[in-house]
Formats: C-alpha cells, structure tokens, sequence
C-alpha cells in the first residue's frame, strides 16, 4: 500500500517539475521542445491556451495509439494530459502574473532556458520512476516502432522532425532553445533518472 502512495507522489511531483520546466522555456522565448513548439504554434494560430492544445493533441495521439494498437484508449494516458495541460498553464499564469521575467535580456532567457529543460528533465525522470501512467507522446514511439520495426531513437527523431515542420507551419516556438532542448534533455534526464532511482531505492525498506 505504502508503495502505491509513493508511486503517486512520484507521479504528481514529476507533472508539477515537468510543467514548471514547459512553463519556462516557453518563457524563454528562445525556443522550446518540438512537441511544445507545436502546442505554441497551434495557440498563437488559433486561441485557446497552451494548456488546451496539449490536451486536445495528447487526446488525439491517445486514439491514434489505441487505433494502431487496435485496442481501447487508455484512460490514465488521457489523465496524464489533462494533468500536464493544467499546469502548464497554472505556472504560466504564475509567471506571467507576477512579473517574474523581469529582465529580458539575453543572459536571462538563457538562464531561463536553462532552468527550464533542468526542471523538466528531473520531472520527467521522477515520472517515469512512478511507472504510474503512460505518456502519450512516449506511448506514440513504441507504436511506431511495433508498425515500423524501427528503433526508438529513429523513431524519436522521426516524430519530432514531424513536430518541428507542424510547429512551423503554425508559427510554433522554433528557435536555438529547441536544438539545446534536443541536445541536452536525454543526458539530463539519464543523469536524474540515476539519481532518482538511487533514491527510491533508499525509500524502498519503509514500504515492507
């Protein structure tokens, strides 16, 4: 039971660093990742929020997976997006509200680039040490690579040079942060992921 409870911290902690780190280098304004560029794009072209268009995309992948998979749609993925959607625009409103982009120079969206892809890296590996509900984004590679037999990384990057030219199209948030995002978020979340699990591992006695 206690390992149930720690699965869900685990979980929501992941979504709460997970977005703060979206919310960030959104903010940065240096670029994004390939699949927020889309949802930047998709906001600046037709309304809504950030927030909204990961949901409704999140939504769509879910039935594209459950459509290849030809199995019914998973609901804890569709849980998972509504989540994410949710705080990204929470820390969004946060920052924008207070004024805490105070200083737009160069050196400061950096800074926030930075920050950004650190918090969102330790988020999505705290996430998937949860192992608690499937991302729909990452659900969509493994689908690919099943109906392809490509390997994950040729699929990763397939999908997100598709995402980049979708970005495009909608006027998403492309720019230099998106090839630092690209570049450096694997070895960072490798390296929290380590980190997290030497932790969890330390945790783990209580729940006997």
């Amino acid at each position: 039971m206690l390992r149930i409870w720690q699965r869900g911290l685990y979980y929501s902690l992941g979504i709460i660093l997970l977005t703060l780190g979206i919310a960030l280098t959104i903010e940065s304004h240096l670029g994004t990742s390939p699949f927020d560029a889309l949802l930047v794009g998709l906001y600046r072209s037709f309304g809504l929020t950030i927030g909204s268009w990961e949901i409704v995309v999140g939504l769509t992948i879910i039935l594209f997976n459950a459509a290849a998979q030809r199995k019914r749609p998973e609901l804890l993925a569709l849980a998972t997006s509504l989540l994410t959607g949710l705080g990204i625009d929470l820390w969004l409103w946060i920052i924008r509200s207070n004024d805490l982009m105070l200083s737009p120079n160069l050196m400061a969206q950096i800074l926030c680039l930075l920050t950004g892809i650190l918090f969102a890296s330790l988020g999505i590996a705290i996430n998937l040490q949860a192992d608690f509900a499937p991302n729909p984004f990452d659900r969509m590679m493994l689908v690919v690579r099943r109906l392809t037999g490509w390997t994950i990384t040729t699929s990763r990057v397939l999908i997100s040079i598709l995402l980049v030219i979708a970005a495009a199209l909608f006027g998403g948030a492309i720019g230099v942060g998106t090839i630092l995002i690209t570049l450096l978020s694997g070895p960072a979340i490798h390296g929290f992921m380590n980190l997290v699990n030497r932790l969890d591992q330390r945790l783990a006695p209580a729940e006997s």
